[in-house]
């Protein structure tokens, strides 16, 4: 490691142990004073682009008219940038919220309080595997569910009709069908111009990992096993998460079955391919059904079930809980904030009080996505979470063990000519395992 790694690496360290020093409420034997209530507004945050925070902040208006109590709500897009600086001046926002995967960051960094589920209301209508996501390492819970969401397969149904070819219901499918796409005009203009998948597959933000672990659980493999009291150990290397990188590796080996540029593309420059109608497949969150109708018309692609792999349909699952800082000092205007957004109301509004909902699929179940939002799109979305999804652990801080998985797995497939994939992947298990040493979370 140079000398400006390790003293940017020293500097997080110095932050984290810094930041865990100055709030309260950071775990057992915490010696800080107790927050206390300044009077003002209860302070949240949530990570939230323009669109978003109208939706949070029409939900919060219908909150205040029936409750009386007063929220200062700020939609942050550069949320933990933010967060370290109001940790600094020992003031965070009194709620956040956020990204589930977020907790083991936020937990280490001695953000949070923790949280009585029994506290609540209505806490049973929110699924205990959806509590279970909310815990630590040391098995406290540091989060409420507030809205979920998973990974689903988007295709150009005209296109697909148009080559006289079937929904796909494997892998095996998938791929044909994007090598059709890319090699068979589906686009009718004479041009060879139309690719197969969508794919970001960039290791800026761990993109690559992200969107591949669908396909890697889907045979069978993992990144990484929870082996129980906090402790993990990592898999990659395993003779199923080698099946699933060799589908992955194909698709990026076969000309065509992923868009150009794919390897260096974020999200932010893949999914415009799918949009303007230059490929035909696209692996990603419901969050995009506003836009691509927009762009393509409803009718022009289609949601379907991901297509199995060896052993199941498995997809990703995400979401963002509740938070509450270790500096709020509002404990009953908090327990009304949080029992409002879990609530029948609080969901209802995160999905429709808007231009974009903040509440993706529901966690409260007594409500149903497809029935509010009145399209059978979202019975989809809302059966993969039920039935074939996985998140990743939140218990650790995931964030440098999804980005060590993106720039193996870049280097695997960006060289065609060469047999990496076994070699690769047991780099990536060293890795993965010395993250996990440095968080004390390695069995």
């Amino acid at each position: 490691m140079d000398s400006k790694k390790i003293t940017r690496s020293r500097a997080a360290v110095a932050l984290s142990i810094a930041t865990a020093a100055v709030l309260t409420g950071c775990g057992a034997g915490s010696s800080a004073p107790a927050a206390t209530d300044d009077g003002q507004p209860i302070e949240v945050w949530a990570r939230a682009g323009t669109d978003a925070a109208t939706t949070y902040a029409a939900l919060f208006k219908d909150f205040t008219a029936k409750t009386g109590v007063q929220v200062n709500f700020q939609g942050v897009p550069d949320l933990d940038q933010q967060l370290q600086t109001r940790a600094a001046s020992k003031k965070l926002p009194d709620i956040v919220i956020n990204d589930s995967a977020a907790l083991g960051n936020y937990t280490a960094q001695g953000y949070l309080k923790t949280l009585d589920k029994s506290s609540v209301e209505g806490n049973d209508k929110i699924a205990d595997s959806l509590w279970d996501e909310a815990k630590g390492l040391d098995g406290a819970t540091y989060g409420v569910p507030f809205s979920r969401q998973t990974m689903i397969t988007m295709i150009r149904k005209d296109w697909r009709e148009k080559l006289g070819l079937p929904v796909p219901k494997t892998q095996e499918d998938l791929a044909a069908l994007a090598e059709a796409f890319a090699t068979q005009d589906p686009d009718g203009n004479g041009q060879a111009d139309t690719y197969g998948m969508t794919v970001p597959g960039s290791t800026e933000r761990g993109y690559l990992g992200w969107w591949a672990s669908s396909y890697i659980w889907q045979d069978g493999g993992s990144y990484l096993k929870d082996e129980g009291d906090g402790k993990y150990s990592a898999t990659a290397s395993s003779a199923e998460a080698q099946k699933g990188v060799t589908w992955v590796k194909q698709q990026f080996c076969t000309a065509g079955n992923v868009q150009p540029g794919a390897l260096t593309a974020a999200t932010s420059v893949a999914s415009p391919f799918f949009q303007t109608g230059k490929t035909g497949i696209i692996l990603t969150g419901p969050y995009n059904f506003s836009s691509f109708d927009t762009a393509l018309g409803k009718d022009t692609y289609e949601v379907i079930e991901a297509p199995k792999g060896s052993v199941d349909n498995t997809v990703l699952a995400e979401g963002e809980n509740i938070y509450v800082t270790a500096s709020n000092g509002k404990p009953e205007q908090t327990k009304q904030v949080i029992n409002y957004l879990v609530s029948t109301d609080g969901q209802k509004a995160g999905m429709t009080a808007g231009k974009q909902p903040i509440v993706r699929v529901p966690v409260n179940a007594d409500v149903d996505a497809a029935a509010v939002y009145n399209d059978p799109r979202w019975g989809v979305v809302q059966d993969a979470l039920k039935n074939s999804s996985k998140a990743f652990p939140s218990a650790i801080n995931f964030v440098p063990v999804k980005q060590a998985v993106a720039e193996s797995l870049n280097k695997i497939v960006s060289d065609c000519g060469s047999d990496n994939i076994a070699s690769g992947l047991k780099d990536l298990d060293t890795a993965i395992n010395d993250e996990l040493t440095k968080q004390n979370a390695k069995s």
